[in-house]
């Protein structure tokens, strides 16, 4: 069943890799475009949002190979809707403003946390969710992909507020420039160590059920999960470690705007 598991590796990275590619296009397209554009892809893209939640639903129920992916690419329908409304700025915190020069402490983390509260709370709403459309099924491994992918993201932000030697802000959005006043680059704080501990025990723990998976179901579940686990904890070492993963996108992406629209926020 390796040659199985090696499958689903590989699809989980190359689904992770092109969901990431098609967010970032749609928001730099949005960026090249009027002022209504990144409203507009949002709205557009709830059907994707409403197939992945239905995914989630008619998979649950069933484990097979099949349901598993239907689950996997469900989650991620999910998660990218709500990762593009946040890009896109329109579900993303109270405060819209740069943080101002000198800030320190709890106050400088509250003011930060208040420039992404709406979009904390909507993921957590989501894993509270898909949790409950997938208690009582036989197929949960959509469920704990999404829970993945939320822990990452939590860290990771955790750790740009803190401080980390190397954040690439190439990709951020007109609507969230402000963010970038939010980062501290600098040596690594004890958020480093704590997410990518966390992370790697969590791809062992992973990778430990994939290798003593019974069937074949399993197998593919395992697999995706832990080469989820993997990504999101390589995605923090590429913070520490200088290479150029911004490549992985920007051959596929349009030049940025130069329009000054950052100004407007």
């Amino acid at each position: 069943m390796m040659a199985t598991a090696w499958t689903s590796a590989i699809f989980a990275v190359f689904t992770w890799w092109f969901f990431t590619g098609a967010i970032l296009l749609i928001v730099r397209r949005s960026d090249a475009g009027d002022t209504t554009g990144h409203g507009k892809s949002v709205v557009f893209t709830v059907p994707l949002l409403a197939l992945g939640i239905a995914g989630l639903v008619v998979s649950s129920t069933v484990l097979t190979v099949s349901t598993i992916y239907v689950a996997f690419l469900s989650t991620l329908l999910v998660w990218g809707w709500i990762e593009l409304a946040f890009l896109a700025g329109i579900i993303t915190g109270p405060e819209r403003r740069a943080c101002p020069a000198g800030l320190k402490g709890w106050v400088r983390f509250a003011r930060a946390f208040n420039t992404v509260a709406y979009h904390e709370l909507l993921l957590l709403g989501a894993v509270l969710i898909i949790g409950a459309i997938t208690a009582a099924g036989v197929n949960q491994f959509g469920f704990w992909a999404f829970v993945i992918l939320f822990t990452a993201r939590i860290s990771a932000k955790l750790n740009l507020f803190y401080g980390v030697p190397r954040i690439n802000t190439e990709f951020v959005p007109v609507p969230l420039q402000h963010l970038k006043s939010y980062f501290h680059q600098g040596s690594i704080t004890a958020a480093f160590p704590i997410g990518v501990t966390f992370l790697s025990v969590l791809t062992a723990y992973c990778g430990y059920n994939l290798l003593n998976a019974g069937t074949v179901p399993t197998t593919v579940g395992y697999a995706l999960l832990t080469a989820l686990a993997t990504l999101a904890a390589l995605e923090h070492w590429l913070m520490v470690i200088p290479l150029p993963d911004a490549k992985l996108w920007r051959w596929m992406l349009p030049a940025p705007t130069t329009t000054g629209k950052s100004n407007e926020l």
